[in-house]
C-alpha cells in the first residue's frame, strides 16, 4: 500500500533530516513537506546531517506549497496529535487503528461501512503539524482519524522525528514487519579431542606453578574437564588457553635454567 509522510509548515530543518531517517530505517521513502519555513531545506547542512545516510529520501522528497498538492494519491489520511479534538475525527492509537486496517484489508469482521471506507484504501497518509503550533483543527478535521501516541500524561511531547518513528514502526508491523537478521553463526566447537589436549596442557603449567601437585591431584583436572564441557569451548578458545598454558612453561623453565657463572670456581 502506498504509504506518505506530510509534516506540515516544518520549522527546523533537523526535523526534516530526522523524518527521512526514520522513515529509511523502516523502509518508507515517500515525504511530502507542504510550505516549509526554509525553501532550500532538503539541500541545508542540518538536515543532511540528521538524515545520517538517508539522502535517498531527501533526494525523492517533494516540496509544495498546500495540503491540497500533498494529498494527491492519498485515500486514507491519519492525523497525529496529542491533544483530542471536541470535534472531528476519532482519536485512537496508533496500533488499533493499524490493526483495524489490517483487517479490514483481509476481510476481517468489521463494522460494514467501515469495512467499505477501509478495504478499498490504496494510499495512507501521514499527517505531521508544525513545532510551533501543532495540528491546526481544520487540517485535523480533513483526516479520517487521529492517531495518540500512548505517552506519558505529564509529559507526552514528542520532537517530530520520535514520533514520526513510532507511526513509521507500528505502521510497518501492520504491513508485515522485517524479519530479524539472522545472527552470525558461531565458530566450530572444539571437539573433545582437542578439550582432551588442551587439559593435558594446563595440567602441566599447574604442575609448573606448583598449583597442582601430581603426587595428590585429588579431583582439581575432573573438575576442571567439567567445567570446560559446560563452557562448550570453541575451536578460538581452546588456542587462547593452550597459549595461556605454553606461556607459563616457557616462563618456567626460564627461571629453572642455570645462569651462565653461577658455578662456584675452587
Amino acid at each position: 500500500m502506498k504509504t506518505r509522510f506530510i509534516l506540515i509548515q516544518t520549522s527546523h530543518a533537523g526535523n526534516v533530516g530526522a523524518a527521512a531517517r526514520a522513515m529509511k530505517t523502516m523502509g518508507f521513502d515517500d515525504l511530502v513537506l507542504v510550505a516549509p519555513r526554509w525553501a532550500n531545506v532538503l539541500r541545508r547542512e542540518e538536515t543532511i546531517q540528521r538524515a545520517s545516510g538517508a539522502l535517498d529520501v531527501l533526494e525523492k522528497c517533494r516540496i509544495v506549497d498546500t495540503l491540497d498538492e500533498a494529498l494527491d494519491g492519498i485515500s486514507h489520511l491519519c492525523a497525529t496529535a496529542m491533544t483530542p479534538r471536541d470535534f472531528g475525527p476519532p482519536t485512537t492509537t496508533p496500533r488499533e487503528h493499524f490493526e483495524l486496517l489490517s483487517k479490514a484489508q483481509h476481510s476481517a469482521q468489521v463494522e460494514p461501512g467501515l469495512q467499505a471506507h477501509l478495504a478499498g484504501q490504496t494510499g495512507v497518509g501521514f499527517l505531521f503539524g508544525s513545532e510551533r503550533f501543532g495540528m491546526r483543527n481544520e487540517d485535523v478535521y480533513r483526516c479520517n482519524v487521529c492517531l495518540s501516541i500512548p505517552s506519558n500524561p505529564q509529559f507526552g511531547s514528542l520532537n517530530i522525528g520520535a514520533a514520526l518513528q513510532v507511526i513509521a514502526y507500528e505502521w510497518r508491523l501492520a504491513l508485515g514487519g522485517f524479519g530479524v537478521q539472522p545472527t552470525v553463526p558461531r565458530p566450530a566447537r572444539a571437539d573433545m579431542a582437542q578439550v582432551s589436549g588442551m587439559l593435558n596442557h594446563l595440567e602441566q603449567a599447574l604442575v609448573a606453578l606448583k598449583f597442582l601437585d601430581p603426587a595428590s591431584p585429588k579431583k582439581l583436572m575432573p573438575r576442571l574437564n567439567q567445567l570446560f564441557n559446560r563452557a562448550a569451548l570453541e575451536e578460538e578458545e581452546i588456542h587462547i588457553l593452550r597459549g595461556i598454558a605454553k606461556s607459563i612453561l616457557q616462563r618456567s623453565q626460564a627461571k629453572s635454567a642455570p645462569v651462565a657463572g653461577d658455578s662456584l670456581s675452587g
